[in-house]
């Protein structure tokens, strides 16, 4: 595998992503069930376990795939 094509493949999904990006800004990010917000007093913590999962899958299965 050669480092330019990856380079190459990556910017191809960059600009598909930044064409799509008022699609994709509709999902709504950080706020998935499974995302907490911990309150205490006046400091609030957010915990974005689903919505960190779900990234994790997504880049996982983009480099599975560049890597195949």
């Amino acid at each position: 595998m050669s480092v330019g094509r990856d380079l190459v493949i990556l910017g191809i999904g960059l600009v598909v992503v930044g064409l799509f990006w008022k699609t994709i800004a509709r999902f709504p990010w950080g706020r998935l069930p499974g995302d907490f917000v911990v309150r205490i007093g006046d400091m609030r913590l957010h915990v974005w376990l689903a919505t960190s999962l779900l990234v994790s899958l997504v880049v996982s299965l983009i480099a599975w795939l560049m890597h195949r």
